[in-house]
């Protein structure tokens, strides 16, 4: 069984109860109702802009049925505490977990299995969806995580991909990351063969870390997420395909990609904080429609929000972080700001040579075909805080020599200001101080900031 903070369970009901009843604070459960109309999105935009990002469970989603979660990856330090550490470990221990992976176990049932609908019995009304933003085309699932496995070798594939609504038995999905499931779709074409698969709408949060993870195609993230849970991540099989998927998940949808079939999908609001109706515009017949009796709707808030951005980027900035750090000693941390969305990266390190953070950024920018700025600081530099990074370029960049840039790469084709081809340009910005810095730092002595601490607080106990 999985060996988690929460538990010794891969379900998701098990982990939100026990982090409510551990967290209280941050979990915000709301019991009045709400529209499946954007409210939810609504609620996590309010917060955002408190600064807050607690997990948010909606007991009453007008027309959905079912209980809704959100918001679970939208901060580090709860992301953190899945593993038992604090967040300023977090990459080292995804990385240590990622990098031992274990094969999946099959077992006879689960949770899943508890509800089968098959054939002409499938209706995806049964599939609870909500309407994210205004501008989308309609309601969306945002945790949709397609598995598909190798017809010979049984190793599975597994991603994320945005989907809605498009037939009674069918959803119009978006394969835009042209990833490792678009490889195996044009083997399926080349074949005069559909390429079937499983839709996991709901899992545990280590499996959804899982499936955002980059791998080398062949190798299986159900296998890292047995890493991640420290034990061998339980499996059912579809019925009609056999398929292997998480046997505590909420739905799983079973069916077919038709390479020739197409259907139009999109705008939707993406992670780029605008609405995309870049789409490969594919159909998803399903077959078959699994899930558990007390089902949930585990939603991913889209648009330019942490939880979006966190989960898909967390496996990337821990594999970046490995990386560098391997290969640079002088590498101190990396980290992806909201405010860049998936396309800026800052890293900081303790120069030691002359070109050495371009030689970083340069890896960087080679690595992550997502990136298009990478600003180099020095080790003192808080890379979480933009203020920090901006002020480093304000006093230490000089545009004349700090800067390089590259044209005519491959980026993100969902990136709006990128050619319609999805190239792009990269640049790097060195915001070191460099060997012939002039400048020392005004501080303050450690003895009178404690002093006006004290001061302060005591001014604070007056006043209550």
């Amino acid at each position: 069984m999985a060996l988690t903070p929460f538990g010794e369970t891969q379900d998701f009901h098990d982990f939100a109860l026990q982090y409510r009843q551990r967290f209280p604070d941050d979990v915000l459960t709301v019991t009045e109702p709400l529209s499946a109309n954007q409210d939810v999105t609504a609620l996590i935009d309010a917060l955002a802009a408190e600064n807050r990002h607690p997990m948010l469970l909606c007991e009453q989603v007008d027309g959905l049925g079912v209980p809704l979660a959100t918001n679970v990856f939208a901060s580090r330090e709860r992301i953190a505490r899945l593993f038992g550490v604090d967040a300023p470990r977090l990459h080292e221990t995804y990385q240590a977990r990622a990098n031992a992976p274990i094969a999946p176990r099959y077992v006879d049932s689960g949770p899943v299995c508890e509800q089968v609908f098959d054939g002409d019995e499938v209706d995806l009304a049964r599939l609870p969806m909500i309407r994210h933003f205004d501008t989308d085309r309609g309601p969306y699932v945002t945790n949709a995580v397609i598995v598909a496995e190798d017809p010979v070798t049984g190793v599975a594939n597994m991603s994320y991909h945005r989907s809605m609504r498009h037939a009674h038995n069918a959803l119009a999905t978006s394969l835009h990351s042209r990833g490792h499931l678009w490889r195996m779709l044009q083997t399926a074409r080349e074949r005069g063969e559909e390429l079937r698969v499983a839709m996991v709408v709901g899992a545990h949060p280590l499996f959804m870390l899982a499936a955002a993870s980059r791998l080398p195609f062949g190798a299986d993230e159900r296998a890292v997420a047995g890493g991640l849970f420290g034990a061998p991540l339980e499996l059912v099989k579809t019925p009609r395909y056999g398929i292997g998927v998480p046997a505590a998940a909420e739905f799983v949808l079973e069916g077919a990609i038709d390479p020739a079939a197409y259907a139009e999908e999109g705008p939707f609001g993406e992670f780029t904080g605008y609405s995309s109706d870049r789409s490969t515009n594919n159909v998803l017949r399903v077959d078959t429609l699994m899930r558990r009796r007390d089902a949930w709707l585990v939603d991913v808030v889209g648009g330019l929000y942490a939880e979006h951005l966190t989960l898909a980027r967390l496996p990337r900035e821990a594999e970046m972080s490995e990386k560098l750090k391997a290969r640079f000693p002088s590498v101190r941390a990396i980290h992806y700001p909201n405010s860049g969305s998936h396309f800026h990266c800052y890293v900081s390190l303790d120069v030691t040579r002359d070109g050495e953070a371009r030689q970083v950024m340069l890896a960087l920018l080679g690595w992550d075909p997502y990136l298009k700025t990478v600003v180099a600081v020095d080790g003192d530099i808080d890379l979480t805080d933009d203020s920090q990074v901006l002020w480093a370029m304000a006093t230490h960049f000089q545009p004349h020599q700090d800067l390089f840039m590259v044209d005519g790469l491959p980026g993100s084709p969902l990136d709006p200001s990128s050619s319609v081809h999805g190239t792009t340009s990269r640049m790097g910005i060195d915001a070191t101080r460099g060997s012939g810095f002039d400048g020392v730092r005004a501080r303050l002595d450690e003895r009178a900031l404690e002093r006006a601490r004290a001061l302060l607080a005591r001014a604070a106990g007056a006043r209550s």
